[in-house]
């Protein structure tokens, strides 16, 4: 049953001949078995023949086929064939044109049907004369609502496929909007894993290599400094892949781990010990804390931790050997004040701005990228004298925010 529903819907011109045909045979069956005289009945034929084909077509154009119905409806008139079963196909265009036709169509169908049946009645005047006007007034009405009614509903379909489109595209926007924001989305989680991954391997691996080429350098003259320096490479090595176990951790479907929780990410708290690292690896850093320290929004100390991470992996790329740093952290009542100064030589100013020593878009833009979300200010640039500075103000906005 449901493959005829679906080639019904399929072969919609089909099944309007078919009932065309129907039509056709009995209004022929009307004409023979009729009482008018033969011309009458010769004018029936194409009068019949062209209603017909009205309702066979009357999908495919129903402008054309509402203007063959009317002037198949006047030549109907003029010839004096008498209305018959064929002019059912009035009442079906009068359905289609006010459901899928052109509006100039519709209003002219309208028009058209509260006219037929007064116009009818003067062509056709009932043979008797008792309550003539009486009689005249009930037939017309009688005549004139079943074409109203058909436009009527042809209307409402139309209104309610136009609301059903309208449906159909508000839920094609929103979800194109939806598409949009997750791109969005993926895109901003893609970046900010990419600036958590430029960070981790950039401090990291910088002090390892630092680190590896100051063991080799003493390994003979110091193994104790050597055995220093390995160790040192083993710890950061370790605390690298625990760092790349937690942004894996971010990259996975919500499941808790199997094999011991995620290792929380780096706080204001962590600075102390990130610079005793950056101290054992060979470089002097001064640090000092200004104000009272208080809990932070997470975001604010992420972002805090890796300014002061990525500020200190340049100076140890760019600073030369005997560069120092000094970093400071100023608790004001409306935000935390960050400033790294190193003395060293360092690279230009360009190269910062255009990612890093790596050229690959992070660096001084990935610095950008984190103050910017949330909402604080950077500004980064060469010291006079020699060195470059580095600051930044991150607004202190409560956590739920």
């Amino acid at each position: 049953m449901q493959r005829f529903y679906d080639f019904i819907r399929r072969h919609p011109t089909g099944v309007d001949t078919f009932w065309a045909v129907v039509l056709l045979g009995l209004s022929g069956m009307s004409v023979v078995g009729g009482s008018g005289d033969g011309p009458e009945r010769v004018a029936a034929v194409p009068v019949a023949l062209g209603l017909c084909a009205v309702v066979a077509l009357r999908r495919r154009a129903p402008e054309k086929m509402l203007l063959l119905a009317i002037g198949t409806g006047l030549a109907q008139l003029v010839l004096g064939v008498r209305p018959d079963v064929a002019d059912f196909a009035l009442l079906v265009i009068t359905y289609t044109v006010a459901a899928v036709g052109e509006r100039w169509a519709s209003r002219l169908a309208l028009g058209c049907s509260l006219a037929a049946a007064g116009v009818s009645q003067l062509r056709w005047p009932p043979e008797t004369q008792t309550g003539s006007w009486a009689q005249s007034v009930f037939v017309v009405v009688v005549m004139t609502v079943p074409f109203v009614l058909a436009w009527v509903l042809g209307d409402s379909a139309r209104t309610r496929r136009a609301y059903f489109s309208q449906l159909e595209e508000r839920a094609a926007r929103l979800e194109r909007e939806r598409e949009a924001q997750s791109k969005v989305a993926v895109a901003a989680e893609r970046a900010r894993i990419a600036r958590e991954l430029h960070d981790v391997v950039a401090h990291n691996v910088s002090v390892m290599v630092v680190q590896a080429d100051g063991a080799a350098y003493v390994m003979e003259a110091s193994p104790e400094q050597a055995k220093q320096a390995l160790e040192t490479i083993s710890g950061t090595g370790r605390q690298a892949l625990a760092e790349m176990r937690r942004l894996l951790g971010v990259l996975r479907t919500g499941d808790s781990p199997e094999g011991g929780e995620y290792v929380p990410q780096p706080d204001v708290e962590q600075i102390e010990e990130l610079i005793g690292k950056v101290r054992e690896a060979g470089l002097a850093v001064d640090f000092k804390i200004e104000g009272t320290p208080r809990p932070l929004p997470s975001g604010v100390e992420l972002t805090a931790y890796r300014i002061v991470q990525e500020a200190l992996t340049n100076t140890r790329k760019h600073g030369g050997p005997d560069a120092g740093a000094s970093v400071r952290l100023v608790y004001f009542d409306d935000g935390l004040g960050l400033l790294v100064e190193d003395d060293g030589r360092g690279a230009s100013h360009e190269l910062y701005e255009d990612g890093g020593a790596d050229g690959a878009g992070h660096g001084m833009i990935g610095m950008r990228e984190r103050v910017g979300m949330v909402g604080g200010t950077l500004d980064a640039g060469p010291r006079p004298g020699g060195g470059f500075r580095i600051s930044a103000l991150l607004p202190l906005k409560p956590a739920s925010q």
